[in-house]
């Protein structure tokens, strides 16, 4: 998947999770994310 695919897939809404950068549907903020990898989760998981 190219990166501007991935991209789009993050949106930031103020009222949504208190305008932090979300996975578009969900309240899944992108810092979860980063930290989940960071601690060593697969990132197919």
């Amino acid at each position: 998947m190219r990166e501007e695919d991935l991209l789009r897939r993050i949106v930031v809404d103020p009222g949504v999770m208190a305008g932090k950068p979300v996975i578009r549907g969900t309240r899944i903020t992108v810092d979860v994310i980063l930290e989940l990898l960071a601690a060593g989760m697969e990132p197919e998981r």
